[in-house]
């Protein structure tokens, strides 16, 4: 980067001008000869240019915090003025080397590299990071994200986005492919009828796209383009043709037009009466929208009013969220005796952190298990039910993550019982507080989460007793593959129905029944994209994201 180039220059020539200044006045004092004209007076040398990396010695972060090479003016979506300062990229780049020293979890395993070799932030951010690996092979840091502030916000706060109301999976993103709905919400364009069904429905197989071939097509890219438009439309309004194959092996044509939606975190919640009491299910898809806190608090005050006995958690595509919101589901399962004097999460910062809470600066304080509203959508303060239950069953995949994932590890540290039916959970017992520099929100892992009992170490996640995985931390319950066969609340889902049977018989189901997700899953590579969801979205989905409403993005 210039900036920092020329300013190590100028540090080198400042040092040979002050060694010439000393010998000239070393010589005057000595009588020193030379021609007898007058000595010129001292050269000041000229300012050093930006700040100077050197290896291993790191300024405050608070040095570099806010001063921009672009300065936003203004306030962002939520009224908050902005607080940039005209500055540098270097200036940008010396607080993101700082921030990561004094607040990321491994920060001994960053690599201090100089930022003047760097003229992007986010390809500087992306290298502030551990390389090393957990003992599964997995990379230790597999959660190190950043995105627009302004992407940032408008996911929190629910801002809409095109879509049909439909999760859609690609489970095969190469020849030949497998793509999928995973659920749909109501009342959105997925689910309008024609001919007494809806347009899409969990299960059905996407087999075209505007005449392209989703299973074998996509020879060029003009067709691939094609493919990821219609099925991830960018703006409300696009009209895509889809032929659909269902669950039940029926296909037919539809058309679909795009509309600006907001996901719902609550997806659906039933009662299901059983002869051993009522059961209460809720599919609940993400922590991370301040809507879910009264989602949330309105669904369990219904489960109570019903007179639920057991409470069945469908967290299977959860990835996350608010921590706090995690907490209150947590009481509102638990009650307060369970809960009273007890912690929901510690924080594990980095060693040099010590007993402050190094992103703060305040003490580390443990989350408890909340009681009240806390006010991102329900009045602070405000009283809130719980069933007081000694024990929860949660249906789980590799897409339960991080918040999700504290639910069962709090309840499990107040010894309520955690009944796992489905797959092995995401494994991040990581979080973080998401900090604004300039309008770029960077997601750096600061911390590891603990509960009463003082365990977090599950890398590589929770996974039912039965299954076959290693390095997991196994818990009570069943593995069950994601049954897309039937829809989500159906008593004779998979899942679904193996928590009841397990909380009849103690037992799992002697072999998995027919019709459950395909095996062939590809995450990485081309051609077609992976989740038609925004980058805001996918992170959102899979964070721990420790703030309170009073709490705005920001850093050290």
């Amino acid at each position: 980067m210039t900036v920092g180039v020329s300013g190590i220059s100028d540090r080198v020539r400042s040092r040979g001008l002050g060694s010439f200044v000393l010998v000239l006045i070393l010589c005057l004092a000595a009588g020193c000869g030379g021609g007898g004209s007058a000595a010129p007076a001292p050269v000041t040398p000229p300012p050093v240019s930006g700040p100077i990396w050197t290896q291993g010695v790191y300024q405050p972060a608070s040095t570099f915090k806010d001063f921009c090479s672009v300065v936003r003016t203004g306030s962002d979506s939520q009224g908050r003025p902005f607080p940039d300062k005209a500055g540098s990229l270097a200036q940008e780049l010396f607080w993101l080397r700082s921030w990561t020293n004094e607040t990321y979890l491994w920060n001994t395993e960053v690599a201090d590299q100089n930022p003047a070799s760097f003229t992007d932030r986010v390809a500087y951010f992306n290298v502030l990071k551990t390389s090393a690996t957990a003992a599964s092979g997995k990379a230790k840091d597999r959660f190190h994200f950043t995105l627009s502030t302004a992407d940032y916000l408008a996911q929190v706060t629910s801002a809409p986005e095109a879509s049909y109301g439909a999760e859609i999976k690609v489970f095969a993103n190469s020849p030949p492919r497998d793509v999928r709905v995973l659920y749909t919400a109501a009342s959105t364009p997925a689910t309008e009828l024609v001919g007494g069904r809806p347009k899409l429905a969990r299960g059905a197989r996407i087999l075209t796209v505007d005449g392209v071939d989703v299973v074998n097509g996509g020879a060029t890219q003009a067709e691939i383009d094609i493919l990821n438009r219609g099925l991830f439309p960018r703006t409300a309004g696009e009209a895509h043709t889809f032929t659909v194959l269902y669950a039940d092996q029926t296909q037919r044509t539809v058309t679909l037009q795009s509309a600006l939606l907001v996901e719902e975190p609550l997806n659906r919640q039933t009662v299901l009466t059983t002869p051993t009491g009522k059961v209460g299910y809720l599919l609940f898809n993400t922590f991370s929208p301040y809507s879910s806190e009264k989602a949330l608090v309105d669904a369990m005050a219904s489960l109570k009013a019903e007179g639920v006995n057991d409470v069945v958690l469908d967290l299977r595509y959860n990835g996350g969220g608010l921590l706090a919101v995690a907490s209150q589901l947590s009481y509102m399962i638990a009650g307060p005796t369970r809960t009273a004097g007890r912690i929901f999460e510690r924080l594990q910062f980095n060693a040099a952190a010590g007993t402050t809470n190094p992103v703060t600066g305040g003490a580390n304080n443990p989350t408890p298990f909340y009681s009240t509203g806390l006010g991102f959508s329900v009045t602070n303060g405000a009283a809130i039910q719980s069933l007081s239950l000694p024990r929860v069953f949660i249906l789980s995949t590799a897409s339960t993550c991080s918040a999700s994932e504290s639910v069962i590890n709090g309840l499990r540290g107040i010894d309520v019982e955690v009944v796992l039916i489905g797959g092995t959970t995401c494994g991040k017992p990581y979080g973080f507080y998401p900090a604004d520099n300039c309008g770029q929100t960077y997601f750096s892992i600061q911390f590891n989460g603990v509960n009463q009992k003082g365990f977090g170490d599950y890398p590589d996640g929770f996974a039912p007793a039965n299954a076959s995985s290693a390095f997991v931390t196994k818990i009570p319950g069943c593995s069950v593959a994601d049954d897309l066969s039937r829809d989500l609340g159906d008593p004779a889902e998979a899942m679904l129905a193996a928590a009841l049977g397990y909380r009849t018989t103690g037992s799992c189901p002697v072999a998995p029944p027919a019709g459950q997700a395909p095996a062939r899953t590809v995450d990485t590579g081309t051609p077609i994209e992976v989740s038609g969801r925004s980058a805001a979205a996918q992170i959102l989905r899979t964070m721990r994201d420790l703030r309170l409403p009073t709490q705005t993005p920001g850093g050290s």
